[in-house]
């Protein structure tokens, strides 16, 4: 019975002491990135122009986006002309977030250089944040703005079956009447 305690206890102490060992750096294994602050796949969304749930406050609201538009034109009756405006409107929000992108990456990756050669300083660091912090909104807002257009291109019946088409509306709440929304000529 002693021998019983004994092991339990040792064996509660191991494992108590490996969880705490374990808990010290949630970030292991972070030090070998590229860039310390975002993960392989953000940096390949990002220069990819995806949309990474940047738009949720509009996508999850209905206000519908081009990607998913477009991924479901047949079951949304597109027109030829609602078709055309969608792509249009995905290619110039997909160009745009590349872009921007593409230099929120570059400029994560100098604010790591800045680090990793130990020549940051308070002045440099807020340089370095004001620019990631425009970019960064630079690229949700190129997000949330082409859902702002997509809603002008599709009509009201177009973007009730969009929500029930992506799960939105399964407990009958969320949302705002989508006569409210200003449309485009369709």
């Amino acid at each position: 019975m002693k021998v019983m305690a004994v092991i339990g206890i040792s064996t509660v102490i191991f494992s108590v002491g490996f969880a705490s060992a374990n808990q010290l750096s949630p970030y292991v294994g972070q030090e070998q990135r590229e860039i310390k602050s975002l993960s392989p796949d953000e940096v390949k969304d990002y220069l990819a122009g995806k949309g990474m749930g940047l738009a949720k406050a509009a996508e999850l609201n209905h206000y519908p986006g081009p990607a998913h538009v477009l991924e479901l034109a047949s079951q949304l009756n597109l027109s030829a002309e609602q078709k055309v405006r969608t792509q249009a409107l995905f290619n110039n929000m997909q160009e745009k977030a590349i872009q921007f992108g593409r230099m929120l990456v570059e400029e994560e990756r100098n604010l790591d250089t800045l680090f990793s050669s130990k020549t940051i300083t308070p002045e440099t660091l807020e340089t370095s944040l004001k620019r990631i912090g425009t970019l960064q909104a630079q690229v949700r807002q190129t997000h949330l703005e082409a859902h702002l257009t997509q809603v002008k291109i599709l009509s009201p019946a177009q973007v009730a079956k969009y929500i029930e088409l992506r799960g939105y509306n399964k407990t009958g709440q969320g949302g705002h009447s989508h006569n409210k929304h200003e449309r485009g000529t369709q």
